[in-house]
C-alpha cells in the first residue's frame, strides 16, 4: 500500500481557485456530461423522427429533475447533517449529490413533462392564464420509452465522462489495495491527498459504463417494446454498481455496515428491471416496421 509502484494522479481538483469562485474539474465535466447527452439524445432522436425541440423541450425538465433526485438521495444519505441545518440542503452549489438520483430524478421529470404537456388539463390552464404568451397547441412529444431507449446510450457516454472528473478530484475514496494500478493522489488539495494506494474504483466504473454501452448499441433498434433498452440500461448499470461500491469507502452504510445507499437503489432497480426484462422484453428483426414494434 506504498506510493511505490502506484500510479500518481497530480492534479489539482481546481481549474480555476479564485477567491469565493471555485470550478473543480468534477464540475466542470459533470456540465460537458450532461451538454453531451443531451446533444446525443436530440441528433440519434432526429435520426429516429422525433421533433429535436420537442427533445430539448423534454431535456429541460430532465435536468431539473434530475438536479433535484441527485439532491434529494444524498440528503436522504446524510440526513443527520442536512436535519440540523435545512437549509443547507438548497445549497447545491456546495457539493453532495448522487448519480443514482439524478438517473432517476431525469427519467421522472421528463416523463411528467411528456405526460402533462398534451394533457387537457395544462392546455386548458394555459388557454386561461397564459394566453397572452400565445395560443396552446400540442406539442409533438415522443413517447417516453422511445425516447428513454434513445437516451440510454448518450447516458452512458455522458456517465463515462464524468467519472473522468471524478478521477482527477479524488474525491470517492475507496480500499487500499497493493495492485500495481492502485492511485494515489499527491496535490495537496486534493481530497485523496496523504492517503495510502487505493483502487480507482470510480475508474472501473468509468470502463464499466463503455462495457455496458458495447453491449446494448447492437441492441437500440432490436429490443422491444420500446423503453426496455432503458431497462436494460439501468439494470446492467445497477449490477456493476451493486459489485464495484464493495471497493468504496462510505461514510454512511445500512444493515449492520453490509450496504451502502447506491447499493440499497441498485438492488430495488435490479428487483424491478429483471421480471421487466424476462417478462416483456423481445428481440426483433431490424427489418420490422416501427409500428409493429411498440
Amino acid at each position: 500500500m506504498s506510493i511505490l509502484g502506484a500510479i500518481s494522479i497530480p492534479f489539482n481538483p481546481y481549474i480555476v481557485d479564485f477567491g469565493p469562485f471555485l470550478l473543480s474539474w468534477h464540475g466542470f465535466l459533470t456540465f460537458v456530461s450532461v451538454a453531451t447527452a443531451v446533444i446525443l439524445t436530440v441528433r440519434w432522436g432526429r435520426r429516429e423522427g422525433m421533433d429535436g425541440d420537442a427533445i430539448l423541450s423534454v431535456s429541460v425538465w430532465c435536468i431539473i429533475g434530475g438536479i433535484i433526485g441527485a439532491r434529494l438521495l444524498h440528503v436522504i444519505d446524510f440526513w443527520a447533517v442536512y436535519a440540523a441545518d435545512p437549509l443547507r440542503i438548497l445549497m447545491v452549489w456546495t457539493g453532495g449529490i448522487a448519480i443514482y438520483g439524478a438517473i432517476l430524478g431525469g427519467f421522472v421529470g421528463g416523463a411528467c413533462y411528456i405526460l402533462m404537456r398534451n394533457s387537457n388539463w395544462f392546455l386548458t390552464l394555459w388557454g386561461r392564464y397564459f394566453r397572452f404568451a400565445g395560443e396552446p397547441d400540442l406539442a409533438p412529444l415522443p413517447q417516453i420509452g422511445r425516447l428513454a431507449d434513445v437516451a440510454a446510450p448518450a447516458l452512458l457516454i455522458a456517465m463515462a465522462i464524468g467519472r473522468i472528473g471524478d478521477v482527477i478530484n479524488g474525491e470517492h475514496w475507496a480500499k487500499f489495495t497493493d495492485l500495481p494500478w492502485g492511485v494515489v493522489y499527491t496535490h495537496e488539495l486534493s481530497p485523496g491527498a496523504l492517503r495510502a494506494a487505493s483502487h480507482p474504483a470510480v475508474a472501473y466504473e468509468l470502463l464499466f459504463d463503455l462495457v455496458i454501452l458495447a453491449v446494448i448499441w447492437p441492441l437500440r433498434n432490436r429490443l422491444r417494446p420500446h423503453g426496455m433498452l432503458f431497462v436494460l440500461y439501468g439494470a446492467l448499470y445497477s449490477i456493476g454498481r451493486f459489485f464495484l461500491s464493495f471497493l468504496r469507502v462510505e461514510q454512511n452504510t445500512y444493515f449492520g455496515g453490509a450496504l451502502n445507499e447506491a447499493q440499497i437503489v441498485a438492488l430495488i432497480i435490479i428487483a424491478i428491471a429483471i421480471p421487466l426484462l424476462v417478462y416483456k422484453a423481445q428481440l426483433v428483426n431490424r427489418g420490422r416496421r416501427e409500428g409493429s414494434q411498440a
